[in-house]
């Protein structure tokens, strides 16, 4: 028996989308690939670009792997998007401090808030089997 996906997960599996996207674009921006400064500010991490690149790598690949176990409505999945929607808050104020300006860093600052109070919510936590 399949479980019916709510639209609420659906619109969660989005957002974890688009915060793989903004980890893949922060990835490329750290390894120089795209401009790393532009309308939204400048991009740096404390001037050691690659260990950036990796933290943002890795935090993009995990997301495209949460995107896959929302969209399957794994119970583990809510609590590893929880978990990683705070590293990646952590990360990106931590990018701030490593002189990247906090106008770069909003687009994943947002998403990630947002991501983080969705998956707070009972009607989300219900729909993974959570009490």
């Amino acid at each position: 028996m399949s479980k019916s996906r709510p639209f609420g997960v659906t619109i969660l599996a989005i957002l974890a989308g688009i915060a793989a996207f903004f980890a893949v674009i922060h990835t490329l921006q750290m390894l120089h690939l795209f401009p790393i400064s532009g309308p939204l500010g400048v991009f740096s991490f404390f001037t050691f670009d690659l260990l950036g690149a990796l933290l943002w790598g890795l935090m993009a690949a995990i997301y495209i792997w949460l995107v896959r176990m929302l969209w399957n409505l794994d119970p583990p999945g809510l609590l590893f998007l929880v978990i990683i929607a705070i590293f990646n808050l952590i990360l990106a104020l931590v990018s701030i401090l490593g002189r990247s300006s906090f106008q770069a860093m909003l687009p994943s600052i947002l998403i990630n808030g947002v991501i983080l109070i969705y998956c707070l919510l009972p009607g989300t936590k219900e729909a993974f089997g959570q009490p």
